[in-house]
C-alpha cells in the first residue's frame, strides 16, 4: 500500500471534540460506497466523523478528505464517469488496489493526486487512457499499476509522466516493445519496478543516470543489462532484482560498486564459476539470491556477513560439504541450498539462531539429523527431503518447534516414530510431507493440527483404515491429501469438501464408491487407481465439480456404464478408466470435455463402434481404446481437421475391420510435424499423466509422457487391404504396430521416410514382396547395436556373426539404466517376406527421463514400470 489507512488525527487532538470532516465529503463518500457491492470490509457509520472512518485521511486545517485507501476492500462493480468519487477535489492519495471494478478516464480529473494505486487485476489501459492520466496528474509522485494490462500502451507514453515522479510500479503489466531510456534519467526517480514484462526490451542510457535511484527491478524482462555500467552509475541502489535477465556480453565477474545495496537478486541467469562471495563485503547486504545458476563451490576464506538475513543458493551445482560458517551467522533467517550436489553431514547451528526457514532438499547429504536442528525454535519451514539421511527419528524431538508450518522429510533413509508425540500439538502446521519415510502407523498427533492444508504420507507402510477423525479435524483447511502406495484397507475414505487434490492410489481399498464423494465440489484431481474398488461409478462424477481436471480410476473393479453426463464448461483434462469391467458405449457427452487431453478406457468391456465424434476435441493427445469390444470399420473423418493434437492412438485388441483409415492418417498433424520439441511432459503441477504402451509383448508404463512421444497401435484386429504410402508423412512417429491383422500387398517404400521411427511391427499379416530398400534408412532401428546386420539394414552379415537374442534374461532387465537397448527381428526368405517383425525397446544411458524397473514377468510378457510419478 502507498499510504496508511489510519486517520490523520489521534484521540489526543484538542480538536477531537468536534466533527472535522467537511460535510460535503462525508456525503460524497457514503454515496460512493453505496454504489458498490461490498463484502462488508468497509464500516463507515453515518453520523460519525468521516475523518475517523477506516481508510480515510483528512487535512488538519480544512477537514477535506486528502487520502482514501480502499485497497482489498472487496468492492465489486464499476466506477461510472459521474461517480461521486470525482467530487473529492482535495484528494491527494488514492488506493483502489485489489478490488473488482473498472476505472473510467475521469480518474484523471483528480488533479491534486500525488499518489495513485490502480493495481487492479483484469483492468486494461490503452495509450489514450494512460496519456490522459499522465498529462492531467502533474503532481503525481507515486504511480502503481501492478498487474494492469498495458499491452496496447506505447512505451514512449511514459515520457508524459510528471517530472516529480519518484516511484513507478509497472510489474506484470504485459508491456511490449522498447522501454524509453529517458525514464532512467528522471532526476527524482527513486523506485522503478518493471519486472515480469517478458516482452519488454530496451537499453540503459550511456550517461546522465538518475543518481537517486534506490530500487530497480527488471526480473523477467528483455532489457539489456550491462552490469559494469549499471553498478558504476547507480551507487545509491539498495534493492536490485535482475532475476532471469538479458546480460550484455560475458557473464559479469561481480560484484561492482554497490556499497549501499541491501537486497540483491541475480537468480536464474545461468552464471557459472565460483560463487562470488566478494558480494558479502557489502556491509549493508541483508538479502542475497543466487539461485538457479551454475555456480560451483570451492572452499575459500569468506568474509562473515554479520547482517545477512537471507541467502538463497537453491538449484546450482554446489558440491562438497556445507560451509560450517553458515551455522554461525547471527542474523541469518532464511537459508536455502536445496537442489545442489552437496554431500557430507548437515552442519550444526547455534541454539540461539534466528533461522526461520531452512532448505537442504535434493542433495547427497547423509548421516543423522543434527540435534541442533531440533533447538531452532523460530523455524517455520524445514525441508530435508531427497537426501541420504538415515537413522530413527523420534518425532518428539520436534516438540520445541511450535512455530513450524512446513515440514518435509520425504525420500531419505529415515525411519519415523510417533510413539511419544501423540499428545503434542503443532497448531501452525500447514504442510507435512513424509513420503517414503518407513512409516508404519498413522500420525495421530495430527488431531491437534486444524490448519493442515497439505498432507503427503505416500510410499510408506501404513496399514489399516484411514482414521475418520482426519476429515473432521481439517474440514475447512485441507487442500491436498496423498495417501497413495500404502496398505490402507476398508472402504474409500472421503476427504473434506475443501479438498482440491486427493490421491489414494495403489492401496487395498475395497467396496463401492460412497455417495458422499459427490460433495467434493472443489476437487481438481481425484486418483483412486490401483485398488479393489467395485460397483458402479457415480453419475455425479461427470459434473460434481466444475474444477475437476483429472479423474483416474484405472485398475479397479468398477462395472456398469461410464457416467453419461459430462456438464458443459467442465475442465476435465485426463479421464483414466483402464483396467475395469465397464460396459456399454462411450457417452457422447464426452464431447463437452473441450479440455480433454488424455482418454484411456483400455481393458474394459465397452461395446461400441469407433467414436469418430471425438475427432473434434481440440486438445486430445492420447486415445486408448485397447482391449475392448469396439467393432466395425473406422471409416473417414467427419470434420475438416480431425485429431489435430493426437500423439498416441491405441486401438489394439478389438474387433475393428475394414480398411486402414488412410484419411485419418493424412490429418494427424502432431505426428506429421517432424520438428523436435523441448523436453516437456504431459500433465500439470503435482500430477503427471501416465500411459501404457505395448512394444513386442512388453507393456511399458510411461509415468511421465514426453510431449513429443508418438505411437500408433492397431494390432490384433481384422483390418484388411493395403498399407498406404501416406504413413510416410508421419515423420514424428516413434512406434508403429499393425501386427496380427489381415493386411496384404507390399510394404510401402515411404516407410523409409519415418526418420524418427524406433519400433515397427508388421508381423502376422499377409504381406508379400521384397523388403523395400528404403528401410535401410531407418538408422534408429540399428543404433547402438553393432551386432545387427542383414536386410533391411545397410550392414551385411559375416559368416561368424550370430543374430541377437530377442529377449534378455530377467537379471539383465534389472540392470537396465536407460533407453539404449534396441532389438530388431526380421524373418525373410529368398527376398520374399514371409512375415516381418521389427521390434524396438530403448532404454537411454545416463540419467533417464523414463526410469524403469522390472516388476513382473508372465511367460513372454515383461512389464516395466516407472517408479517416480509425482512432479
Amino acid at each position: 500500500m502507498l499510504f496508511n489507512t489510519c486517520s490523520s488525527f489521534n484521540s489526543s487532538s484538542s480538536l477531537s471534540s468536534r466533527h472535522l470532516c467537511h460535510p460535503d465529503d462525508s456525503s460524497t463518500l457514503l454515496q460512493f460506497k453505496n454504489s458498490f457491492y461490498s463484502n462488508g470490509t468497509i464500516f463507515w457509520e453515518k453520523g460519525k466523523d468521516c475523518c475517523e472512518w477506516s481508510g480515510v485521511t483528512c487535512g488538519k486545517v480544512t477537514g477535506h478528505v486528502i487520502g482514501l485507501n480502499l485497497g482489498l476492500s472487496g468492492l465489486q462493480g464499476n466506477i461510472h464517469s459521474n461517480s461521486s468519487l470525482f467530487f473529492l477535489h482535495h484528494l491527494e492519495r488514492l488506493d483502489l488496489s485489489d478490488n473488482d471494478f473498472r476505472v473510467p478516464l475521469e480518474i484523471s480529473h483528480l488533479s491534486n493526486l500525488v499518489s495513485l494505486n490502480l493495481s487492479l487485476p483484469g483492468v486494461r489501459l490503452d495509450t489514450l487512457s494512460f496519456n490522459r492520466i499522465a498529462q492531467n496528474l502533474t503532481n503525481l509522485r507515486e504511480l502503481n499499476l501492478y498487474t494492469v494490462d498495458m499491452s496496447s500502451v506505447v512505451p514512449d507514453s511514459f515520457n508524459n509522466l510528471s517530472s516529480s515522479l519518484n516511484t513507478l510500479r509497472l510489474s506484470r503489466c504485459n508491456l511490449q516493445e522498447k522501454f524509453p531510456e529517458s525514464i532512467f534519467r528522471r532526476p527524482n526517480l527513486r523506485s522503478l519496478y518493471l519486472g515480469y514484462n517478458r516482452n519488454l526490451t530496451g537499453y540503459f542510457p550511456k550517461s546522465n543516470w538518475s543518481s537517486s535511484l534506490e530500487t530497480l527491478r527488471l526480473s523477467y524482462t528483455r532489457i539489456s543489462v550491462d552490469w559494469h555500467h549499471l553498478t558504476r552509475n547507480l551507487k545509491s541502489l539498495r534493492d536490485l532484482s535482475l532475476r532471469n535477465c538479458s546480460f550484455v556480453g560475458p557473464y559479469p565477474a561481480l560484484p561492482g560498486n554497490l556499497t549501499q545495496i541491501m537486497q540483491l537478486d541475480l537468480s536464474h541467469n545461468g552464471f557459472g564459476g565460483q560463487i562470488p562471495w566478494s558480494l558479502l563485503k557489502f556491509e549493508r547486504l541483508t538479502n542475497l539470491d543466487l539461485s538457479g545458476n551454475n555456480y560451483v563451490e570451492k572452499q575459500q576464506v569468506v568474509p562473515i556477513p554479520r547482517h545477512l538475513t537471507e541467502l538463497d543458493l537453491f538449484e546450482n551445482l554446489l558440491n562438497g560439504t556445507i560451509p560450517s560458517w553458515l551455522g554461525s551467522l547471527p542474523s541469518l533467517e532464511v537459508l536455502s541450498v536445496g537442489s545442489n550436489q552437496l554431500s557430507g553431514d548437515i552442519i550444526e547451528f547455534q541454539s540461539s539462531h534466528s533461522l526461520t526457514r531452512l532448505d537442504f532438499s535434493d542433495n547427497k547429504l547423509h548421516g543423522l539429523i543434527p540435534r541442533s536442528i531440533f533447538e531452532l525454535e523460530k523455524v517455520t519451514a524445514f525441508d530435508l527431503s531427497s537426501n541420504n539421511l538415515s537413522g530413527i527419528v523420534e518425532f518428539e524431538n520436534f516438540s520445541k518447534l511450535q512455530s513450524l508450518s512446513y515440514l518435509n522429510l520425504s525420500s531419505n533413509h529415515l525411519s519415523l516414530s510417533f510413539h511419544h508425540f501423540s499428545n503434542n500439538t503443532w497448531p501452525q502446521l500447514s504442510i507435512l510431507a513424509l513420503l517414503s519415510c518407513n512409516i508404519s502407523e498413522f500420525p495421530y498427533f495430527l488431531r491437534a493440527s486444524p490448519n493442515l492444508e497439505t498432507l503427503d504420507l505416500s510410499h510408506n507402510k501404513i496399514q489399516g483404515k484411514v482414521p475418520k477423525w482426519l476429515s473432521a479435524v481439517v474440514k475447512d483447511s485441507l487442500r491436498q491429501l496423498d495417501l497413495s502406495y500404502n496398505f490402507f484397507t476398508g472402504g474409500l475414505p472421503i476427504p473434506p469438501p475443501s479438498t482440491f487434490f486427493f490421491f489414494i492410489s495403489n492401496n487395498q481399498l475395497t467396496g463401492e464408491m460412497p455417495p458422499t464423494i459427490c460433495s467434493l465440489s472443489r476437487l481438481q484431481i481425484l486418483d483412486l487407481s490401483n485398488n479393489k474398488l467395485s460397483g458402479k461409478i457415480h453419475q455425479c462424477l461427470g459434473d460434481f465439480s466444475q474444477s475437476l481436471s483429472v479423474l483416474d480410476l484405472r485398475k479397479n473393479k468398477f462395472d456398469g456404464m461410464i457416467p453419461m453426463t459430462f456438464s458443459k464448461g467442465n475442465v476435465l483434462r485426463n479421464l483414466g478408466l483402464d483396467g475395469n469391467q465397464l460396459e456399454g458405449p462411450l457417452p457422447p457427452s464426452l464431447l463437452t470435455c473441450r479440455d480433454l487431453e488424455v482418454l484411456d478406457v483400455g481393458n474394459n468391456k465397452i461395446h461400441d463402434t469407433f467414436p469418430n465424434w471425438l475427432e473434434s476435441l481440440p486438445k486430445l493427445q492420447v486415445l486408448i481404446l485397447r482391449s475392448n469390444k469396439f467393432h466395425g470399420a473406422i471409416g473417414n473423418p467427419t470434420s475438416k481437421f480431425p485429431f489435430q493434437k493426437l500423439c498416441i492412438m491405441d486401438l489394439s485388441h478389438n474387433l475393428f475391420n475394414g480398411l486402414l483409415p488412410t484419411k485419418y492418417f493424412e490429418n494427424l498433424a502432431a505426428m506429421i510435424n517432424s520438428q523436435e520439441h523441448e523436453l516437456k511432459y504431459m500433465g500439470e503441477g503435482y500430477y503427471h499423466d501416465t500411459v501404457v504402451v505395448t512394444v513386442k509383448g512388453f507393456e511399458i508404463e510411461m509415468v511421465k509422457i514426453q510431449t513429443f512421444f508418438t505411437s500408433i497401435d492397431f494390432s490384433n484386429n481384422s483390418f484388411i487391404g493395403e498399407i498406404s504410402n501416406v504413413i510416410g508423412k508421419l515423420k514424428s512417429l516413434k512406434g508403429l504396430n499393425f501386427s496380427n491383422n489381415e493386411l496384404t500387398s507390399t510394404i510401402p517404400p515411404s516407410f523409409g521416410e519415418l526418420s524418427n521411427l524406433e519400433w515397427l511391427d508388421l508381423s502376422s499379416n499377409g504381406l508379400v514382396g521384397e523388403i523395400p530398400g528404403q528401410l535401410a534408412n531407418l538408422t534408429s532401428l540399428s543404433s547402438g547395436n553393432t551386432g545387427l546386420c542383414g536386410l533391411p539394414l545397410s550392414k551385411t552379415c559375416g559368416a561368424h556373426q550370430s543374430p541377437p537374442s530377442s529377449f534378455r534374461q530377467e537379471g539383465d532387465l534389472e540392470h537396465w539404466n536407460g533407453f539404449d537397448w534396441k532389438v530388431v527381428l526380421m524373418g525373410y526368405a529368398s527376398g520374399v517376406v514371409i512375415g516381418i517383425s521389427v521390434a524396438y525397446l530403448v532404454l537411454s544411458n545416463g540419467q533417464p527421463n523414463w526410469l524403469v524397473k522390472v516388476i513382473g514377468r508372465k511367460q513372454h510378457r515383461k512389464t516395466v514400470k516407472i517408479t517416480q510419478r509425482r512432479a
